[in-house]
């Protein structure tokens, strides 16, 4: 019998060249896994597609669910951002998918696991990390860093020569990744950092903020325990709540990022990010935040928010560090419940109240009125005390 390999199948040009390239060079039983984390019309066809290629068997694992629960909300819940910008859409996705290769891999029999990622980016790294930390037995077999095709031209040409028909064309499209939280844009004009997006030709999820309704649209969101629990008065699970915020916030062009970020493998590349409800909700989190963490908690928790964003982004979920890093973040989510009022306006994320039980805010001592819990006379005693070591210093030394 054939050794069987397990590939990671999208159904774009990389995936559909790489079966046949597998059977070709390696002899293997190609079985293709395609993990749902919410690319929606993206599924539609992989099944006729990958048999047409050669594939022996396909499964298509629904794991929005668990991309939502299991990653997304973690890294929410941790404030993760990558260089300030970056909400890690396709960063948090690739250790769900290698997982379920992994299982499937192991229920298959298969002996190697095999991704389309480019020898130049990151998700080679974030695939083959998950699959070693996972299952180190198994072999990893990364094509890009193979074969001999250089472009999609003779990725096309390729197919052809194998007798499998694509519904793509070398020019016309970006180099897309789309989840549920995501959806990121890489090619053609992005490629040059002097030249502006084309907006009209490249959003998907959302519209230009400057094309966006010129009525700003109120929202409420509630929190508990730091992970979101209902949309405008209506309980929702989080995945339903995210899905609603893509609809609200791409009608209102919340969201759209232009990033020249500083990848894993050392060059910096450029992308556009689209995220109208996960910028919505990192937004609505980090305000009710404000309310409720005191001071200590607030600004460690930003320094780890950088380190765990740094983990995810570099593909090392599947580590201690990370798994310590979530189980502090928990315990500074245990009173972070509440109601964020936001507007949604031309690309614009507006404060419009927040509320909650566990609140740190007092009025009566942040007002200007004098109250009975601050007495003013109090600041004195306490900046002498505060700005000892500089008096002491000046007194000795001077600047």
């Amino acid at each position: 019998m054939k050794e069987k390999i397990v590939l990671a199948y999208s159904g774009g040009l990389d995936t559909t060249a790489i079966i046949p390239w597998l059977k070709e060079n390696f002899d293997y039983e190609v079985i293709c896994v395609c993990v749902d984390v919410g690319q929606e019309s993206e599924l539609d066809g992989l099944e006729e597609r990958a048999k047409l290629s050669g594939a022996s068997k396909l499964y298509i694992e629904n794991a929005v669910d668990e991309f939502v629960n299991d990653y997304i909300i973690p890294c929410v819940k941790a404030g993760a951002v990558y260089e300030n910008k970056y909400l890690l859409g396709t960063s948090m996705a690739r250790p769900v998918i290698a997982k379920r290769l992994v299982e499937i891999a192991r229920k298959e029999g298969a002996t190697a696991i095999c991704h389309g990622a480019t020898g130049k980016g990151n998700d080679q790294v974030r695939f083959e990390l998950t699959i070693k930390a996972l299952a180190p037995d198994l072999k990893i077999i990364a094509p890009w860093r193979m074969w001999n095709l250089k472009s999609r031209e003779e990725e096309i040409k390729y197919c052809a020569d194998h007798g499998i028909t694509l519904p793509f064309s070398a020019k016309n499209s970006y180099s897309r990744d789309r989840n549920i939280w995501h959806l990121s844009h890489e090619g053609l004009e992005l490629e040059d950092p002097s030249i502006a997006p084309d907006y009209d030709n490249l959003l998907v999820l959302s519209v230009p903020p400057q094309k966006a309704p010129d009525q700003g649209e109120t929202i409420s969101l509630t929190f508990e325990k730091g992970i979101p629990a209902s949309l405008n008065g209506k309980s929702m699970t989080p995945t339903e709540i995210i899905k609603e915020l893509n609809v609200l916030g791409g009608k209102h062009g919340i969201g759209i990022v232009d990033i020249v970020e500083n990848r894993v493998v050392g060059m910096k590349s450029r992308g556009v990010y689209e995220t109208p409800g996960g910028t919505i909700l990192m937004e609505a989190h980090t305000q009710l935040e404000e309310l409720i963490l005191d001071r200590d908690t607030l600004s460690v928790k930003k320094e780890i928010a950088n380190r765990f964003a740094s983990l995810v982004y570099e593909g090392k979920w599947f580590t201690p560090l990370r798994k310590a890093y979530q189980a502090f973040v928990d315990v500074t989510q245990e009173y972070v419940s509440g109601e964020v009022k936001l507007m949604l306006y031309k690309g614009n994320i507006i404060k419009q109240g927040t509320t909650s039980p566990y609140s740190l805010y007092d009025e009566n001592i942040a007002s200007f009125t004098t109250g009975d819990l601050y007495d003013h006379k109090d600041a004195e005693g306490f900046i002498n005390l505060f700005g000892l070591p500089m008096k002491v210093r000046a007194l000795k030394y001077g600047l």
